[in-house]
Formats: C-alpha cells, structure tokens, sequence
C-alpha cells in the first residue's frame, strides 16, 4: 500500500465529513422528536394513536433503510405534478432533504421503542412514593421518571447514534458527497478501491470511538451511585461454588 496516496486520500475525504456529521445530527435530533412522540402514542392508551405508532415502528424497522430512501428519492418523483401543486417539489427533488427525511423516520422508529423501554423500566414504587410527597406531574416526570429513564434508556440510544453515523452512508447512493460518495468518486479516478475505503473506515471508526467515549461519559454523570458499587461478579462465582 502507498502510504503517501492514502495520507492524501484521507486528507479529501475529510472534505465529505462535515456533510457527515450534518446528516447524523440533524436526523438524530429531528428522530428524536418524532420518537418521543410515538413513544406517547404508544403509551397514550388510545387505541388509534397505539395503533397508528405501532404500524409506522413495524413498517420502518421491517424494511431495509436503503429501499426508504430509494422510494422517498425516486418513488415520490414521479408524483412530480401533484408535489409542485403542494408546493413540495422543491423539497423532494434535493437529494439532501430526501436523505435527510429518510433517516430521520428510521431512526424515530427504534429510538421510539428504545425511549418506551426506558419509561416502563421506572419502578412503579419510586412513582407511588413521589406521589405519596405530593409532588406535581411535572416535578415527578422530571425528578423520578425522566433521570432513571434517560439512564436505562442511554446504551441503547447510543447505539443508535452509533448505527446513524454508518446510515449516512447510503446517501451517496443519491449523489450526496459525503464521506463515501466522495470515496466512490476516488475510486471511479484512481482504481485503488482497498487504500480509499480502509481511509474511508477509519474516518467513520474515529466518529464513533468519539460517539462511545461520549455515552460513557453520559452514562457515568448521570449514575453517581453505581461508580463505587461492588461488582456482583464475585457473589455470584461464589454462589456458584
């Protein structure tokens, strides 16, 4: 391997990461807003709203994310005369929104179900007696229930997030230069497929030791009781024996 060529070609494709890091933040944030409300659909108790999120986290997490963006890229153009009627062609037809929109509803969906799990992990004791000391609604949700759910919920989220950073990957399949795309223009120049994607690796392994080392930093701030617990590794050899 040429390590001059690779040095230069790690050094273009830093050109595609802030496209990178653009598509997974916003999707991430605007995946969080949709998810916290399919998790509130889901745990609504109305039948309508329980249903609707139940179809769209079925739908979403059951299809491949590369066929979503294929359809909401290509499948809603040839709508075209109906969308510039809503005046929403102007939306579809850029490949970065339709990027952008595909990954936000796929992740919504997990992340809904990651947020659900993590709210019905509260125990319903520590609910009964913050209700018991008379606190509010909103004093309990954001005393009791939002700090044990945010941390049962953390691992899971973090991967998620971790998961996305990949995704981003599949918009250069509609002409957006990210980091791959701009690895799948090398290619097409130079022919030398093997030094450009191991360069291409190694950006999106740097992003998500960045991402890991993060959630553990969360998860280690918001759980101060746990970070001088003895393991129970040695209790459970012991029952063993």
């Amino acid at each position: 391997m040429d390590a001059a060529f690779m040095g230069e070609t790690f050094l273009r494709l830093l050109g595609g990461l802030p496209l990178t890091l653009n598509l997974t933040f916003a999707s991430v944030v605007l995946g969080l807003v949709v998810a916290m409300s399919l998790a509130a659909m889901r745990m609504s108790g109305v039948p309508a709203l329980d249903w609707f999120a139940r179809a769209y986290v079925f739908v979403f997490r059951g299809t491949p994310l590369l066929v979503q963006i294929f359809l909401i890229y290509y499948g809603l153009g040839q709508f075209r005369p109906s969308l510039q009627a809503m005046n929403l062609w102007g939306f579809f037809r850029e490949p970065y929104w339709c990027a952008l929109l595909a990954l936000t509803l796929n992740t919504a969906a997990y992340v809904s179900e990651i947020m659900r799990g993590g709210l019905q992990s509260v125990p319903a004791g520590q609910i009964e007696a913050a209700r018991a000391c008379g606190m509010s609604r909103l004093l309990l949700a954001r005393r009791i229930i939002l700090p044990i759910a945010v941390r049962q919920a953390l691992p899971g989220y973090g991967n998620e997030i971790i998961l996305m950073v990949k995704a981003t990957s599949l918009a250069s399949i509609i002409t957006m230069m990210e980091v791959t795309g701009i690895a799948h223009k090398l290619i097409s120049e130079t022919f030398r497929a093997i030094e450009i994607f191991i360069c291409a690796g190694a950006i999106y392994l740097i992003l998500n030791f960045l991402v890991t080392r993060a959630i553990q930093a969360l998860e280690y701030r918001l759980s101060p009781h746990l970070r001088n617990a003895p393991s129970p590794m040695p209790r459970l050899v012991a029952a063993s024996e």
